[in-house]
């Protein structure tokens, strides 16, 4: 088999696996987190209210009920940021 190819399944290999867990929240962080509502990406959430219940499923970046771990004191900080989720 050729290193290339070889390479190539591995890395396949990886992300199926990573991709093919039960959906849900995201783990807990090794940091003192806290919970930043409003400045995810589409896509890039830890987790969310209303809507959806898992992480990766918010459909639109910035939405206020989705949220992100952020070190604790963070949140504040950040344009937009919330520690409590809002209405649409």
């Amino acid at each position: 088999m050729k290193p290339s190819l070889l390479v190539a399944s591995a890395v396949a290999a990886t992300v199926a696996a990573s991709t093919s867990g039960t959906a849900g929240p995201a783990p807990d962080p090794i940091y003192r987190a806290e919970k930043c509502y409003g400045v995810n990406v589409a896509g890039g959430n830890d987790c969310g209210a209303r809507v959806h219940s898992c992480a990766g499923q918010a459909t639109l970046s910035k939405d206020p009920n989705s949220w992100i771990y952020v070190p604790v004191g963070t949140c504040a900080k950040i344009a937009g940021g919330s520690t409590k989720p809002r209405s649409s």
